[in-house]
């Protein structure tokens, strides 16, 4: 047991010391460095009795890879930090930085206790709204993507870091290898190539298996030294003579230079991989008894004593820290989350007031320094498109924080010119192209959002958000969950999709699947249907991201960009520009547009995006009254408005335009039921497939004559 091997191993330089050079760190920082690999040490112990105790719930631990303290302490208290989970001695180094012990923190983050300084309870999380360590749940390296952004972001536009400040985030070998981490390397080393600054170093602990799965001998260096533009150190982590030294030279560089660099940091795991892992299963005893020198804690213990420390207060130290925890452990009061209430409490935070104020924008900006010409509300009616070019136009200019940015947004202006013109006005560091990686286009935004900018990231087509979804559902939207509000990283998504497109696509460009969208806890999505909800939508959004740090999705659909008529000739998808301040200050999430002519009617067709037009037109081809409701938005539904509603009338048709099977439909429905809506309901969905492309996609999709036989039915 490496608790044993430590106090024999210190007992031994007792009777005889150890030889070797003086290290050359200075003894105030070795003593910092071990102070912190003991309180993490002795918390992880106490922790697995705790959890015997049923007492602590979540065991993973940092044994083995202390060496991450000496990281900490190269770095300052100030420098954000996006960390591995087996980064508790890290924690304990910075929190020592700036007075702390850590002890309690880590302990209350074990048992899940609601005086948890970062999670509230909420989940065992290595993070501080004090020690700028932005709290992480990854367990694949998900979260680099959002440290790229974090480095990104510091000198490009006025962020919450110094500017001279160095982004850390680690991850471990087995992640290294993950897709997302790997897609993170190369961004990096992309931006650095072309000299864009980028204060990032990339942490591997090296311990040389994932849960049992070893890693192939020499594989992470050679895999970690071949990213291009990007400057790659070793450090072997039971050495701290030399891990302080590479740490502090690595920071310097970075810090000066402004380039990437990863640090390759060799360690070992004790405890095996968590507390419920078997690791004997995997590994023999004399495999894991030949880790038990490569200790880190012994390491700092030996440079301690060759630095003149007597063996016997190395031990000492030892167990008054044990001590220390184990009085800890025993006397904080633990009060857990008891109501679904308090676990929600995050998610539903909500300041109405304040978002209808930001959502009606400054009227004191001089807006015509950006528009060439008259403004958008002075020349005539606009398209889809148009009207969400205008809307950016006034964000952007409104807050120069904000960034627009995506694939072929800025020189070329969208693949559909809803960006265009922009790049001009605000120039390239505000609006800009990005590499096509989805996964890096959101962790650009996760970094910014997190550094105090407002992100307006575009995805290109619906279809590529899914290999990039973790970064909406496990970064974006889990972030003011675990860190009980503390952290937020606001953005508004804006996403070109569902289908209807004529004469191009496919399923790549013609997707209407938005239930991975819809099923994440917190997430505002929207779907404007014309040139008349788009820029109080995404004004609405803005505010709730810059008010309240809401990740928000504006999925705007590809078929009506350019759209003009709902009947022929009669130019009813255009609309008049209302200017900021003339816009009336209330927010506009959960309202809905009812398309109604006054007459007495027993039928509320309910529908949103290009089911709106559709069922226009339906209702003045069949021939039969009924009034058409655009739901606008559709997580949170807009369940109240909806409902009342309804009940005016005898019958409901529900026109989604997505699947059958997951589709908006299902919980249109059921909130109707819910409600105890007595009337008949009809429901009209696409099919369950994927769209094909030419005429095939017209016989899966939902359809203007389908809308027209419920009617007539």
């Amino acid at each position: 047991m490496i608790d044993q091997h430590f106090r024999d191993q210190v007992l031994a330089w007792s009777q005889q010391p150890p030889s070797g050079p003086v290290p050359s760190a200075a003894r105030q920082t070795l003593d910092a460095l071990f102070t912190a690999q003991l309180r993490s040490r002795h918390v992880d112990f106490a922790a697995r009795e705790l959890q015997k105790q049923g007492r602590a719930f979540y065991t993973i631990s940092s044994a083995g890879h202390e060496a991450n303290a000496a990281v900490a302490l190269a770095l300052r208290p100030s420098d954000p930090a996006l960390l591995h989970y087996r980064s508790g001695a890290f924690f304990a180094a910075r929190a020592g930085q700036v007075a702390g012990s850590a002890i309690d923190d880590l302990l209350l983050s074990h048992m899940c206790g609601v005086d948890d300084p970062i999670s509230g309870g909420r989940h065992k999380v290595i993070g501080h709204p004090d020690l700028a360590i932005i709290p992480q749940t990854s367990t694949i390296a998900s979260h680099l993507p959002r440290a790229l952004g974090v480095a990104f972001t510091i000198g490009r536009t006025r962020t919450r870091w110094p500017r001279d400040a160095v982004v850390v985030t680690s991850f471990g070998d087995a992640s290294a290898n993950h897709s997302t981490a790997t897609g993170a390397f190369n961004a990096a080393g992309y931006l650095s190539h072309q000299g864009v600054p980028l204060p990032l170093l990339f942490v591997c602990e090296d311990n040389g298996i994932g849960i049992s799965v070893r890693t192939p001998a020499g594989w992470t260096a050679r895999s970690l030294a071949s990213h291009p533009a990007i400057d790659y150190h070793f450090a072997d982590g039971s050495d701290p003579d030399e891990t302080l030294r590479v740490c502090h030279e690595v920071v310097a560089s970075i810090r000066e230079r402004r380039r990437p660099a990863i640090l390759h940091l060799k360690t070992v795991r004790f405890l095996g991989h968590a507390g419920s892992d078997a690791e004997i299963a995997y590994r023999s005893s004399k495999e894991i008894a030949a880790d038990h020198p490569l200790d880190p804690l012994l390491g700092t213990a030996r440079a301690l004593i060759l630095a003149g420390v007597d063996p016997a207060d190395v031990a000492a130290r030892y167990e008054d820290v044990r001590r220390e925890v184990a009085e800890a452990a025993t006397s904080l009061p633990v009060t857990h989350l008891a109501t679904p209430a308090e676990v929600m409490a995050p998610l539903v935070a909500t300041s109405a007031d304040e978002v209808a104020k930001a959502a009606t924008l400054s009227a004191g900006r001089d807006r015509r320094l950006h528009v060439h010409g008259n403004l958008p509300e002075e020349g005539p009616p606009l398209t889809l498109a148009q009207s969400i070019n205008a809307a950016l136009t006034d964000l952007m200019a409104y807050d120069d924080s904000t960034l627009v940015f995506g694939e072929d947004v800025g020189v070329k202006g969208g693949v559909y010119g809803v960006t265009r013109g922009l790049r001009k006005r605000f120039g390239a560091s505000r609006v800009f192209d990005t590499l096509l990686d989805e996964q890096t286009i959101l962790g650009v935004a996760l970094g910014a959002g997190v550094s105090g900018a407002l992100p307006i990231p575009e995805i290109q087509y619906l279809a590529y958000l899914h290999n990039a979804e973790d970064q909406l559902r496990g970064e974006a939207a889990s972030l003011r969950f675990f860190s009980n509000g503390q952290f937020q990283n606001p953005m508004v998504v804006r996403i070109a999709g569902l289908a209807y497109q004529r004469g191009f696509g496919g399923h790549f460009h013609n997707d209407n699947s938005v239930a991975v969208l819809r099923d994440i806890p917190g997430l505002i999505l929207g779907v404007p249907s014309c040139a008349a909800e788009a820029p109080r939508m995404l004004r609405t959004m803005a505010a709730l991201a810059r008010v309240e740090g809401r990740v928000c999705v504006l999925l705007e659909p590809i078929a009506l960009y350019h759209s003009r008529d709902v009947v022929d000739g009669d130019g009813g998808l255009l609309a008049s520009y209302a200017a900021p301040e003339a816009w009336e200050p209330i927010a506009e999430l959960g309202r809905t547009t009812l398309y109604a002519d006054g007459a007495a009617v027993d039928t509320l067709v309910i529908t949103f995006g290009n089911g709106v037009h559709l069922s226009r037109r339906a209702v003045h081809q069949a021939g039969v009254p009924a009034d058409v409701l655009d739901l606008r938005w559709l997580s949170p539904l807009p369940v109240e408005e909806m409902c009342a509603h309804a009940a005016r009338y005898s019958r409901v048709v529900v026109a989604d335009e997505t699947r059958h099977s997951g589709g908006v439909a299902e919980g249109i429905v059921a909130a109707l039921v819910d409600a105890g809506y007595d009337g008949t309901i009809t429901r009209l969905n696409s099919e369950d497939t994927f769209i094909p492309l030419g005429p095939g996609a017209a016989t899966v999709l939902l359809s203007e004559d389908q809308i027209v036989a419920a009617l007539r039915g």
